[in-house]
C-alpha cells in the first residue's frame, strides 16, 4: 500500500471523530447544472425559459444573489466544490485531457480530500449521477477513490458533449446504451440520471445520504427529446438554425427552442427529485442545494446567451473571471429549517460548500481549505463575511481576480506579458464598466498584494505572465 494512500486514510480517520451536532444529520442533495447562467432561471428574472420547479425551491427557501463558482470552466470549478480550495491552491486549474485520445481529465491527487469522503466517514450513503471530470477510473482522481458508493454517468467531459452517448459508466464499468448512436436515440442521459437519483433516494431513505447530481445540461450539444422541444418550437420568435460548422458541436434546426427545452427538462428532474423526497417523508430532513458550475456559455454550439440575457447585465460569459463568467445561482431548500422566500447577498463561493456540509453533518473540515461555512446564512443568522474571494485561471489568455468587500480586482490577458490590474467598485458598478484603478491606488495596491499572496505555483497549470512556462516533455 503506497505511503500517500496510507497518509490519506490516517487524515480521514483523524477528521472522522468530530462530535455530532445536537440536531439530526440532514440528508443532502447537491444539484449542479452545467453552464447555466443564474439569469436563465425564472426566480432570477428569466422570462423566456420556464423553470417552475426551481422557482418553487426559491420561493420555499433561500436564494443567494452573490454566489460564485470555483472557476470559469468545468473541471477546476468542480474541484473547488469538492475540496473547499480556491484556484490558487488547486490541483486542477483548467480543463485538459489527461492522456491524448483517451477519456478523462487531469486527475485530482489521492490526498485531495473531498466532501464526499468526509460525509461518508460520518455514516452517509454517497451517490453521484452526472459528470465527474476530475480523473478517470484508473487514476488517483476516480470518483470511486474519493468517497462515492455509487457513480453513474460520464467520467469525461468530452464524452459528455453528447446527451445520447453510446455508453455511460456505473462505478467504472461501461454500460452500453444500445438505442443511442451518439447523435440521437431513446436514452437521454438527463432522464437516466433522474431515474438513478430517485432509486438512490428510495434505497437509502432509512439513513443519511449525500446525493450529488452534477447534471450535463444545458451544456451543448443541443439535444433534447422531441416532447420537450415541442413546448418551445416556434414560440421564441425567429430561431435561425445552427449549422454546426463552428465550435465542433452538432447542428440543430431550432437552437433557441432546444436550449430552452433542455433547461426546462432539467427543471422537471429537479421537481421529480423533490417530489420523491416528499413521498418518502424526507423533505423536512433534507437540504437541497441547486447551483451551476460556471457562468453561461459564450454563445457556442448554437446556445444563445445573448438572446436569453443569460448573464443579465453582468460582464463576461463562461471562461471569464468578470462577474458574468463566475456568478452563478445558489438556491437552498430545507422546509422547516430555512425560512421560505429568504434572500442573501453575502458574497460566497464554491469552496464554502465543503465546510458548510461538514458542519451540518457533524464532520470536521480539513485544515488548509479556503472556504467558510454558510450555515448561519441558511439558518437566518448573521453570516460572517469573507475576508476575500480569490480566483485564477491559466486559460482564456490567463486571468486572476479577487473580491474584497465592495472591491474587485481583475487581471486579463496575462499570456501577453503585460500584468495590468483593473479595479471595480462592485457596489456601484456591478457590470464592471468603470475601471477605477487610477483613482484608488491604495485599494489597488492592497488587492494586488492579495493576488500575489494567494497564488501558489502549480507546475501542471502555470499562470501565464506570473509563473515560468511549463517545461516541454
Amino acid at each position: 500500500m503506497c505511503c500517500r494512500f496510507v497518509a490519506s486514510l490516517v487524515a480521514l480517520a483523524a477528521l472522522a471523530p468530530a462530535a455530532l451536532p445536537a440536531e439530526k444529520k440532514p440528508n443532502i442533495v447537491l444539484i449542479v447544472a452545467d453552464d447555466l447562467g443564474c439569469f436563465e432561471l425564472g426566480c432570477y428574472g428569466q422570462t423566456k425559459i420556464k423553470t417552475p420547479s426551481i422557482d418553487r425551491l426559491a420561493a420555499g427557501g433561500l436564494k443567494f444573489t452573490r454566489f460564485y463558482a470555483g472557476c470559469a470552466v468545468c473541471a477546476p470549478s468542480r474541484y473547488a466544490l469538492m475540496t473547499g480550495k480556491h484556484m490558487g491552491h488547486a490541483t486542477v486549474r483548467t480543463n485538459v485531457q489527461f492522456k491524448k485520445g483517451e477519456e478523462g481529465q487531469f486527475p485530482i491527487r489521492a490526498d485531495d480530500v473531498t466532501v464526499t469522503e468526509l460525509l461518508r466517514a460520518r455514516g452517509y450513503a454517497t451517490g453521484a449521477m452526472g459528470k465527474w471530470g476530475l480523473g478517470n477510473w484508473d487514476t488517483t482522481g476516480s470518483p470511486m477513490k474519493h468517497g462515492f458508493d455509487l457513480f453513474f454517468g460520464y467520467n469525461c467531459q468530452a464524452h459528455a458533449h453528447s446527451h445520447y452517448p453510446k455508453h455511460v459508466y456505473r462505478n467504472g464499468e461501461r454500460v452500453e446504451l444500445k438505442d443511442n448512436d451518439g447523435v440521437t436515440g431513446k436514452q437521454y442521459t438527463q432522464d437516466l440520471f433522474e431515474a438513478e437519483a430517485i432509486a438512490f433516494i428510495e434505497k437509502h431513505k432509512g439513513r443519511p445520504f449525500f446525493l450529488y447530481l452534477p447534471f450535463t445540461v444545458p451544456h451543448v450539444a443541443l439535444q433534447v427529446p422531441e416532447d420537450a422541444l415541442a413546448e418551445y418550437k416556434g414560440k421564441l420568435g425567429e430561431d435561425p438554425p445552427y449549422d454546426g460548422k463552428t465550435g465542433g458541436y452538432l447542428p440543430h434546426p431550432a437552437p433557441r427552442a432546444a436550449y430552452a427545452a433542455m433547461v426546462t427538462r432539467m427543471d422537471r428532474t429537479v421537481g421529480r427529485v423533490v417530489e420523491k423526497l416528499k413521498a418518502a417523508g424526507l423533505e423536512k430532513d433534507t437540504l437541497v442545494l441547486f447551483t451551476s458550475d460556471n457562468g453561461p456559455t459564450h454563445n457556442a454550439g448554437g446556445a444563445a446567451s445573448d438572446f436569453f440575457e443569460s448573464a443579465g447585465k453582468l460582464r463576461g460569459l463562461k471562461g471569464s473571471l468578470y462577474e458574468g463568467g463566475i456568478r452563478v445561482p445558489l438556491i437552498a431548500y430545507w422546509p422547516g429549517t430555512i425560512k421560505a422566500g429568504a434572500a442573501s447577498d453575502a458574497p460566497l463561493y464554491f469552496p464554502d460548500v465543503l465546510p458548510t456540509l461538514c458542519e451540518l453533518a457533524g464532520a470536521r473540515a480539513p485544515d488548509g481549505i479556503d472556504g467558510v461555512s454558510f450555515r448561519p446564512a441558511l439558518l437566518g443568522t448573521k453570516q460572517p463575511a469573507h475576508e476575500f474571494l480569490y480566483w485564477e485561471f491559466p486559460s482564456y489568455g490567463g486571468q486572476q481576480a479577487v473580491i474584497e468587500g465592495e472591491w474587485k480586482a481583475v487581471r486579463q490577458n496575462l499570456s501577453k506579458g503585460v500584468v495590468k490590474t483593473e479595479l471595480y467598485h462592485l457596489a456601484r458598478d456591478e457590470s464592471e464598466k468603470d475601471d477605477v484603478s487610477a483613482k484608488h491606488p491604495d485599494v489597488l495596491a492592497r488587492l494586488e498584494k492579495r493576488l500575489k499572496d494567494e497564488h501558489t505555483y502549480n507546475a501542471n497549470f502555470p499562470l501565464p505572465g506570473i509563473d515560468p512556462p511549463a517545461k516541454k516533455k
